[in-house]
């Protein structure tokens, strides 16, 4: 956690989750340490996830089995055919990549199961993104972490930013914010889906969450995903999103990226001006991706 100064007329901090101590951080590998304890408990031989090649995801997943010496599948979309350096690591790591239709997603995930299990094998089967309640229970710990910086600073965030994808990140922090009656506002960022869908699924995994631990409310005015930075859909971006990107290296010295990081970033740039807020601590959490950074100055 760092203060960035002002920015916007408001007091600027920013986690770095980018800077978790394996494979390039991220919100994805403090959610891998979650399932890694799983893996091991269930002495599973074969992991299977899901994810695009821009995947960070897929990338830390890749890099889990590969660390544990176990076999890797990740099922992956044949319409998204672009090079990444996160698709260069998965490759890297030996990983076996199955192309399919996005229809046809589910029945290749049931499909590889069975016939990993009919090869003897004991696979640990994660969803895309990593979600789930041990996702979201790595978010609520990070919750954790954010209230002891506010206790150690003498300081109350306002509003806590992030890029909102798969929808555990932000059902984590709405959720460590509920449990520990917190007054903060979480804040997501949707990098891809447009409401009411994307609202939906972040709520129906608070709701999941939460019933897991013995609540059950009505969460819905918790979650707050704004979703008009989406562009034209996922991995999309435009010019005032590279010139943020530029900004934040230049100005800082921390890298962004177009799909996740730099799109949610010039988000909250937008709605802090949009809704006219000021004089607030604002906390930007950076949920990482910085191979993708690298993918953005190649693409320049």
């Amino acid at each position: 956690m760092q203060s960035l100064g002002r920015f916007k007329n408001n007091n600027l901090y920013i986690k770095r989750d980018d800077l978790l101590p394996f494979s390039f951080g991220g919100n994805k590998a403090r959610k891998a340490m979650y399932f890694l304890d799983d893996i091991k408990r269930t002495n599973s031989d074969c992991i299977i996830t899901y994810g695009s090649n821009s995947s960070n995801h897929c990338r830390i997943i890749a890099n889990l089995a590969a660390s544990l010496r176990v076999k890797c599948i990740i099922i992956s979309p044949e319409e998204d055919d672009g090079s990444t350096f996160n698709l260069q690591m998965l490759n890297y790591f030996g990983v076996d990549i199955i192309r399919c239709a996005i229809s046809n997603v589910s029945k290749t995930i049931e499909d590889t199961v069975v016939a990993m299990k009919c090869q003897g094998y004991t696979p640990y089967f994660i969803m895309g993104g990593g979600h789930g309640n041990l996702g979201t229970q790595a978010y609520v710990d990070c919750f954790s972490e954010i209230m002891n910086y506010e206790s150690d600073h003498n300081i109350q965030f306002d509003c806590i930013f992030h890029a909102s994808g798969t929808g555990t990140t932000q059902a984590g922090l709405v959720c460590g914010k509920l449990l520990n009656n917190h007054n903060t506002k979480i804040i997501g960022v949707s990098i891809a889906r447009r409401n009411p869908k994307g609202k939906q699924i972040v709520l129906d995994s608070v709701n999941e969450y939460m019933t897991s631990v013995g609540f059950t409310d009505d969460y819905a005015g918790q979650v707050e995903l704004i979703d008009d930075y989406v562009l034209d859909g996922y991995g999309k971006y435009n010019t005032e999103i590279d010139q943020t990107i530029q900004n934040v290296l230049t100005d800082y010295g921390i890298p962004l990226n177009r799909t996740y990081t730099g799109k949610a970033f010039w988000g909250m740039e937008k709605y802090l001006e949009k809704e006219s807020i000021e004089n607030k601590n604002i906390l930007f959490v950076h949920t990482g991706g910085t191979p993708l950074f690298f993918d953005y100055l190649r693409r320049m």
